[in-house]
């Protein structure tokens, strides 16, 4: 586990996030007979994340796995800024870049060259400087600049995550979250967009990598956190955390106990 005496880039303070869902109630037979039919609207709490804390210095590539469910999402949320936590603090030092699902971020009914600009500016770029970084990351791409100057709702979903995954390793952050961007993409540029991240790195830019790609969590983090039902049930060296994770989806949560860890 990545070590520094400077304060952390990314700070996760005892942090939980409820979610309060409603959703119909399939009403009995009397209640249909009384209410006409209609359902009933009943609320559920969800406890997305619980109590997780964990410091984050500069230059780490933080792995995290968990089922669907566990909380990854919501957590990478919460330190994106989208999210506020329910309790707790994070505190986060420096330029973060986000590529948190396919598309988040994107105006479908613009072209790619229009929304390559709004994603520059949201970054804090001028036109001009956005200009000059538009060949690069058109180019990065590789979809060909008769799409760049298509919709995006004409995408496919492989383009669509071929440019957010440009638009957002161009923007120079100091922090990039990527959330399951990659999976739509093909080998070759899965490899790329690899090889683009190892390149961050070596800046010493910080990255946290949300992936059922165990592989990737394994090849490209130095450090890893495993979250189940919102609770941080490990953290540690990528290879100890995934090969725990997949022992514990492997035998299941009524057969797994804190003891095997």
């Amino acid at each position: 586990m990545p070590s520094d005496s400077k304060p952390p880039v990314v700070s996760v303070q005892d942090v939980s996030i409820t979610y309060r869902t409603s959703f119909e109630k399939r009403p009995t037979l009397k209640d249909a007979v009384v209410r006409l039919g209609r359902g009933q609207r009943s609320v559920r709490e969800v406890k997305a994340v619980q109590n997780v804390s964990f410091d984050v210095p500069q230059g780490t590539v933080l792995g995290i796995v968990g089922s669907n469910g566990a909380g990854k999402s919501t957590l990478v949320r919460a330190i994106a800024g989208i999210l506020p936590p329910t309790s707790g603090r994070i505190e986060v030092r420096g330029k973060v870049s986000t590529l948190l699902a396919l598309g988040v971020g994107f105006n479908g009914a613009m072209s790619g060259q229009e929304n390559v600009m709004l994603g520059g500016l949201a970054a804090g770029y001028t036109r001009d400087e956005i200009a000059e970084k538009y060949r690069e990351i058109a180019d990065f791409a590789d979809i060909g600049e008769d799409f760049m100057e298509m919709p995006m709702k004409t995408y496919s979903s492989g383009m669509f995550s071929r440019l957010a995954f440009a638009v957002a390793v161009h923007m120079e952050p100091d922090i990039l979250l990527v959330d399951e961007a990659l999976s739509a993409g093909d080998a070759k540029f899965k490899e790329k967009a690899a090889e683009k991240m190892r390149s961050l790195v070596a800046e010493a830019r910080t990255m946290f990598l949300v992936s059922h790609a165990l592989q990737s969590i394994t090849d490209l983090c130095n450090d890893a956190i495993w979250l189940n039902k919102g609770t941080m049930m490990m953290r540690g060296e990528p290879t100890d955390v995934v090969k725990e994770y997949t022992k514990f989806v492997r035998v299941g949560e009524s057969a797994y106990t804190l003891e095997d860890m």
